[in-house]
């Protein structure tokens, strides 16, 4: 689960992480409103969506100005202008792809003395199973960009469970940073803090880009993201609230609330799977057959008849979904819950574009029979290779 910038920098500063003072606005009205509170005489207007790049990004609507989602304003009124031309307008940056966000919310900022920009931070590293720390003297970049450029300048090392953080990781990020007397006492604070927040929260990844050393020669966290995992919110109710549902996929959001497993993908066919490792060579057999699969769906090994049913719409709810194919091996699942599923599924939303069951494991032949005596147009296919060789031709033969 991601969250915005503002909450983020509201946790950090719960934790006693340094961050500058910001007030979140709905509207013209209450950026005003935060602009005089914050007293300037320098404020950052930040659009508030859940993706990088905002400062770089681009608005869709020419009403929204040329300078992107970051803004610098020297007057409550230009904080005010600003708001009004980000709010309402859709934001495209690298990271959202060409549709782009919506702007619903705005943070103001006090604007900071920057003398240098810094990189830190924290996620799980799966082939250890540890909380690792990434850090660079290249901040305000892309990391991926400084990896594939300049990996010499990026520190990366994992934190052993059993001793959990020490002062030295963070004397070890000092050093590797550049920092210089105090700065150094308060990079081990800050790390510290850092990994206390990360634990607590059950977080999958906090980034500090930029972390800024300011005109004080204090550090400072200027921009934050921070996602959490999402299986550990029943824990994190107080984060639970946190979540804006309108920067997520719809589709995604429909398959959470039924416990399906769904992301949304770029291609044409649609897949309906029981089973993470079944789904993907799915997926991968659709590409060797010359398609591109439109999501992953993994309906799970326990899954209901209405649960399938759901499925099944989400899936027909995409418009780039030119064909469906349900790849469906019963162990726990039984085949015959899933035709009764698909036929429930179609009849009440119908089905407008090619669609290839295979069927195998328990309760296979009821699970047949179910379909063929469905009236159903199904095209049946007898093997994976078999089914997924149906469904691209079926959908080329419609192009």
């Amino acid at each position: 689960m991601n969250i915005h910038e503002y909450q983020a920098k509201a946790l950090l500063r719960e934790f006693g992480a340094p961050v500058g003072r910001g007030v979140v606005a709905f509207n013209a009205e209450e950026a005003w409103k935060a602009a005089e509170e914050l007293g300037g005489p320098l404020w950052v207007v930040k659009s508030q969506i859940h993706a990088g790049g905002r400062g770089k990004g681009k608005f869709k609507e020419a009403a929204a100005g040329e300078k992107g989602g970051v803004r610098l304003a020297k007057s409550v009124e230009e904080v005010a202008e600003f708001a009004t031309q980000m709010l309402g307008n859709t934001l495209v940056t690298h990271q959202t792809g060409p549709v782009g966000k919506q702007v619903n919310r705005v943070y103001i900022e006090d604007g900071s003395d920057i003398k240098n920009e810094l990189y830190m931070s924290l996620l799980v590293d799966r082939a250890t199973s540890r909380i690792s720390y990434v850090v660079s003297t290249e901040g305000g970049m892309d990391i991926e960009e400084v990896a594939a450029s300049t990996p010499e300048k990026i520190l990366s090392f994992s934190v052993d469970p059993a001793s959990g953080i020490q002062p030295f990781h963070g004397r070890k990020i000092a050093f590797a940073l550049g920092l210089q007397g105090a700065q150094i006492k308060q990079c081990v604070k800050l790390v510290d803090t850092l990994y206390r927040l990360f634990i607590e929260k059950d977080c999958d990844m906090v980034e500090i880009n930029p972390l800024i050393i300011d005109g004080e020669d204090n550090l400072k966290c200027l921009d934050c993201k921070m996602s959490f995992d999402g299986n550990a919110m029943y824990r994190h109710p107080e984060l639970a609230d946190l979540r804006d549902e309108t920067e997520e996929d719809a589709k995604e959001l429909a398959a959470s609330k039924y416990d399906l497993n769904y992301i949304a993908l770029d291609g044409e066919i649609g897949c309906m799977v029981n089973g993470a490792g079944l789904a993907m060579a799915t997926m991968d057999i659709i590409k060797l057959y010359g398609s591109e699969p439109a999501n992953f769906l993994d309906v799970g090994g326990g899954a209901t008849k209405e649960k399938v049913t759901e499925a099944f719409k989400i899936i027909t709810s995409d418009d780039k979904v030119k064909g469906i194919l349900v790849n469906i091996f019963g162990g726990i699942m039984r085949c015959d819950i899933i035709a009764e599923g698909i036929i429930a599924a179609v009849k009440e939303v119908g089905l407008k574009v090619p669609l290839v069951v295979r069927l195998e494991g328990t309760n296979v032949e009821l699970g047949k029979e179910i379909i063929s005596n469905s009236g159903l147009n199904v095209i049946a296919g007898d093997n994976l290779a078999d089914a997924a060789e149906k469904i691209v031709k079926a959908v080329k033969e419609l192009a």
